[in-house]
């Protein structure tokens, strides 16, 4: 989730068509979500994943040196995590442990739930990203983009139990709840199925038609992943067979991606300021409900299925250098802005 082309790529497009024509092409859709609160997180200026824990009703969001704990419905800071490089996080309410991924360290640091200090630290390779919880076989999941593989990590003992070797560099990935996992494979335009029994990969899907793909959610009763691709597409994939049900139009330079599942509503959090909503029509038909103005450069969320609320990561873009070309030395973060949104349903 932190790729350095991705970031030229959006703002060479931002700057070419303007920021302000895309978020009022959102304006028809902006009834269906409202930012009703923005929480500020202060320094340093990175951010990355959203994870929402809703035995607890907290947010962990990674925030560069840690992990900021919010209470969900307050906003109140709760405490944090001391978690350098922090990406990827999961969090078992169940045994009262939190796993979080450290690219600094190249490691995942276990952690109590109740006074967040880290109590174990596991090695592992550079690039550590999505990290997820799979209860089928009560085990943990760690991508690591570059060196193309998955750690497996027991949560009974907190050991290591194995590395997948995988087709390319994982981005995000979901489970079914019936011991699968899926991941986004963004250098090869593919979707890998891992058994989390075996700890194997026993399917790999095509998606040609999405380029780099990053955010991975999934309908679990229907069997239906929602992968978000950099070229403004959200590709429905059935989660049995690989199959493409159906490809929508999303906004501009997406990150994540999450699934309501008591409005059936997928939602792509994007660069360009604005959350893609596709709707559930039935009978495998899924339409774009439009875009919501969020703000720009809030590229990753996480959403609460009961309240509807989704929860994104944001900063004030600033210009520093106006006579750069790369809009990445161009452009920047204002120190200090980093917040977490709450963009509650309307509808």
């Amino acid at each position: 989730m932190r790729r350095v082309h991705l970031f030229n790529a959006l703002l060479g497009a931002a700057l070419a068509c303007g920021l302000g024509a895309i978020r009022a092409d959102a304006a028809d859709s902006q009834a269906l979500y409202v930012i009703t609160k923005s929480i500020p997180l202060g320094t340093p200026d990175r951010w990355d994943y959203v994870t929402y824990d809703s035995t607890a009703r907290r947010i962990y969001a990674a925030h560069s040196t840690s992990i900021a704990v919010v209470d969900a419905r307050s906003g109140a800071i709760l405490g944090s995590v001391p978690v350098p490089g922090a990406n990827g996080v999961a969090v078992i309410p169940s045994i009262g442990k939190g796993y979080a991924g450290s690219s600094t360290t190249k490691s995942v640091l276990v952690f109590d739930l109740s006074d967040f200090k880290v109590r174990k630290k596991l090695p592992a390779d550079e690039d550590t990203d999505a990290v997820v919880y799979d209860p089928f076989s009560k085990r943990v999941f760690v991508m690591e983009g570059d060196p193309k593989t998955m750690l497996v990590i027991d949560t009974g003992n907190d050991s290591v139990v194995t590395k997948i070797a995988l087709h390319g560099k994982p981005e995000f990935a979901a489970v079914d709840g019936t011991g699968k996992l899926y991941v986004n494979i963004a250098d090869k335009r593919e979707i890998q199925r891992i058994d989390t029994r075996t700890a194997t990969v026993d399917a790999t899907w095509p998606i040609p038609d999405c380029e780099s793909p990053h955010g991975l959610s999934i309908d679990a009763a229907a069997r239906r992943l929602f992968s978000s691709c950099l070229n403004s597409k959200m590709l429905v994939v059935d989660a049995a067979g690989g199959r493409v049900i159906a490809t929508l139009p999303i906004g501009l330079g997406s990150d994540a991606t999450a699934f309501d599942s008591k409005r059936k509503r997928a939602m792509s959090s994007n660069w360009d300021g604005t959350l893609s909503v596709i709707g559930d029509m039935g009978s495998d038909h899924y339409s774009s409900l439009g875009e919501v103005p969020t703000q720009p450069l809030a590229r990753t969320m996480a959403v609460d299925s009961e309240s509807g609320r989704v929860y994104l990561l944001a900063a004030d873009r600033i210009e520093v250098d106006p006579s750069a070309s790369n809009p990445r030395k161009r452009y920047g973060v204002r120190p200090g802005s980093v917040r977490l949104l709450f963009a509650d349903p309307r509808q």
